[in-house]
């Protein structure tokens, strides 16, 4: 009697609490397949916002935040003449040139190699400091030692490429002198047409006139087992000298580039051949190094104007730090 009480007493439990089971595993499956939805609709969402960040990835910079890369437009020189780069109000950048004195177009691989390509020769230095004085102007401060010249260049960053306007354009000014700015003075006027394609190409336009070119600078004959040659005493004649740069720069991979430039002489004062130069870069955070092959010494308006030597080409390298 016991075992059929205990039995019925099951049963009717049984019948009690079956109903509600039946709802709490109705509810538990509706839970599952509502949390498999969400999850679903919400790595949908992740992926779409990631492919719709890769998409945009590699669209024109359009932000008026000056302190955002411009992945196609990393540095304020393609490899001497200057970028339409712009840089925010009271950030600065830091510029370290070198132009080593051996002739790469002299002597065999082995002699060459045996300079170490011209190191051993000694260098052409230079630094330059620049501060965002004002909102779209910058002042800059360069040092050269050849000839121990100081450049004190602005620029003033007038029109900015947007989608109504296919260009960025930069005013230049500068004046220069030698034997740390005491004589040989030359002023320079310019400006600076860019076009930035994409986040890959740069292309830039930069005419620029420069009085007084032929005042200065003599060619720095290079004897370093002993001193430095005389220089050749000529008429000091003032003459100006238009020059229309041409440069781009390539962004390959990554943070790798290649940037090249050519600066013919409309008119004017323009012995020996256009100064010309390239470079192979590489970008790491707020550094910029770039190895440079030009056929001058000359880094300022003036010199550049001046032109390259005949059959030259001098390894150097450009490193930039940006402070911001």
């Amino acid at each position: 009697m016991e075992f059929d009480a205990i039995v019925r007493c099951g049963y009717e439990r049984a019948r009690m609490w079956g109903p509600l089971a039946r709802q709490c595993r109705s509810l538990v499956g509706a839970c599952l397949i509502l949390n498999a939805a969400v999850s679903t609709v919400s790595a949908q969402s992740l992926s779409g916002t990631a492919a719709g960040t890769d998409s945009t990835a590699e669209r024109p910079q359009t932000t008026e935040d000056d302190a955002v890369l411009s992945k196609a437009e990393p540095d304020f020189v393609v490899v001497n003449l200057p970028t339409a780069m712009r840089l925010p109000l009271f950030k600065s950048n830091f510029r370290l040139t070198h132009r080593f004195a051996g002739n790469l177009k002299r002597g065999t691989f082995s002699q060459q190699a045996s300079s170490l390509f011209g190191i051993d020769q000694g260098a052409i230095i230079g630094f330059e400091y620049r501060m965002a004085v004002a909102k779209d102007v910058q002042a800059s401060f360069y040092r050269s030692s050849y000839d121990r010249t100081i450049q004190l260049h602005g620029k003033y960053d007038a029109i900015r490429q947007r989608r109504s306007m296919p260009a960025s354009i930069s005013a230049l000014a500068s004046v220069e002198g030698a034997n740390n700015f005491r004589e040989k003075y030359a002023p320079s006027f310019g400006v600076v047409i860019s076009r930035i394609v994409g986040t890959r190409v740069g292309a830039y336009l930069t005419p620029i006139w420069t009085g007084n070119t032929t005042a200065s600078l003599e060619a720095i004959a290079h004897d370093h087992d002993g001193a430095d040659a005389p220089t050749v005493e000529r008429e000091e004649r003032h003459q100006s000298t238009t020059s229309v740069g041409v440069g781009a720069r390539v962004r390959v991979h990554g943070s790798t580039y290649v940037a090249a430039e050519i600066v013919p002489r409309a008119s004017g004062y323009a012995p020996d051949e256009p100064a010309y130069g390239v470079s192979i870069e590489k970008r790491v955070g707020s550094h910029m190094f770039s190895l440079t092959f030009t056929n001058t010494f000359g880094t300022t308006y003036a010199q550049v104007a001046r032109g390259g030597a005949t059959n030259t080409l001098y390894l150097g390298f450009n490193l930039g730090r940006k402070f911001y």
